[in-house]
């Protein structure tokens, strides 16, 4: 349960479909009902897809390219904390790239954004790959590996819920009301880059003084 509840909440936090809702809401605010629901399902079943195969195919990739997993901790980490910037300092959407009129353009005109912009890189994007890649290589029984993927099942199932429910979280709590929110869960992804940069270095350096 301990081990769930690490990577339901890292996850969640890293993903944020909460600083996702806005970008829904404008990308499918001519859609019908139904439309923007079955947008929904279409998106969590994209991320779900792409973070299972970062998940388990993520330690090929690094044997192949010869990466440690320190090296990709740290690398992930420093994604990790800029997303964590990012939406501390309300600028999330010109992280992603969603401030630039063509990308909007580009968006406005797909005939589905499940896949792109809302799959990624908005959701499922390095950060979470990352972490995801290092979480396979630390967890090595099955049995933790399967808690883990009921973990990213229960993340994708929330943000379903979270996307279908936006434009009644936007009419509730307001652009202000995200934004604060938003800027709480990027206080928590700084710490968690953070905590994967320091225990990464502390362990490089434990190796060389062995």
């Amino acid at each position: 349960m301990e081990l769930f509840i690490y990577v339901f909440a890292a996850l969640f936090s890293v993903i944020n479909p909460l600083g996702t809702v806005p970008i829904f809401v404008g990308l499918t605010k001519e859609d019908t009902k139904s439309e923007r629901s079955r947008t929904s399902l279409l998106t969590a079943i994209n991320i779900f897809v792409i973070l299972l195969i970062s998940f388990f195919t993520g330690r090929y990739i690094l044997n192949f390219f010869g990466i440690s997993l320190d090296s990709l901790r740290i690398a992930g980490g420093l994604i990790i904390t800029t997303s964590g910037f990012a939406l501390l300092t309300g600028s999330f959407a010109k992280h992603k790239g969603m401030d630039k009129p063509k990308v909007q353009e580009d968006a406005f005109q797909r005939d589905g954004v499940s896949l792109t912009p809302l799959a990624i890189p908005m959701l499922a994007g390095p950060g979470s790959i990352s972490f995801l890649i290092g979480l396979y290589e630390e967890y090595a029984t099955w049995n933790e590996k399967l808690i883990a993927v009921g973990a990213i099942f229960s993340v994708c199932l929330a943000t379903l819920l979270v996307l279908r429910s936006a434009y009644y979280i936007v009419s509730m709590l307001g652009a202000s009301g995200i934004n604060a929110i938003s800027r709480i869960i990027g206080f928590i992804v700084i710490a968690i880059g953070i905590e994967y940069i320091s225990s990464s270095v502390i362990n490089i350096f434990r190796t060389i003084s062995q």
